[in-house]
């Protein structure tokens, strides 16, 4: 257990930014999913912009690294053009 007050603070705020992050990437990950799962091409034109906008700011905020957002920002314009 810590000692200090300054690291009982900081494990406060570790708890509070993690469950923060965890609820961000979860969301980014459902709506990758559902964006994967679609059949129509024109609803995932729809979709992808706002994807590839969350995706880049969880990337600038450094939720996810910047290359994991590129990977999966490429692989669903793959998915896409194959529709």
């Amino acid at each position: 257990m810590a000692n200090h007050k300054s690291s009982i603070k900081r494990i406060r705020q570790t708890k509070t930014k993690t469950l923060h992050n965890k609820y961000y990437a979860k969301t980014m990950r459902n709506a990758v999913r559902k964006l994967r799962a679609m059949t129509n091409k024109d609803e995932a034109m729809k979709l992808y912009p706002s994807v590839q906008k969350m995706l880049d700011k969880l990337a600038k905020t450094n939720i996810i690294h910047k290359n994991k957002a590129a990977n999966i920002k490429s692989s669903l314009v793959q998915h896409i053009n194959k529709l």
